[in-house]
């Protein structure tokens, strides 16, 4: 997705066999990256995706910080459309 920015980040999302919904992203735009970080988020990867810091971005600070991302301070994320599980 393009970011407020411009620049571009490659956002992944992963559905448990319960149905519960994980996210992840990359600004290198890796796929891998992404999904693990997915799956941790929806708890299906014990150990935390590392992460490099890239753009200084509210999402790589809270994912750092450890705190929740802050999906809502992109307006791109609210429009993504995904597919049904």
């Amino acid at each position: 997705m393009r970011l407020a920015s411009g620049q571009e980040a490659l956002v992944a999302r992963v559905l448990t066999t319960e149905g519960k919904a994980g996210f992840g992203f990359s600004f290198q735009l890796d796929a891998t990256e992404a999904r693990q970080m997915a799956e941790w988020d929806a708890g299906v990867r014990a150990e935390k995706p590392r992460l490099d810091r890239a753009l200084g971005h509210p999402w790589e600070e809270a994912f750092l910080a450890g705190k929740p991302v802050p999906w809502e301070r992109e307006p791109g994320f609210a429009g993504l459309q995904w597919l049904s599980g």
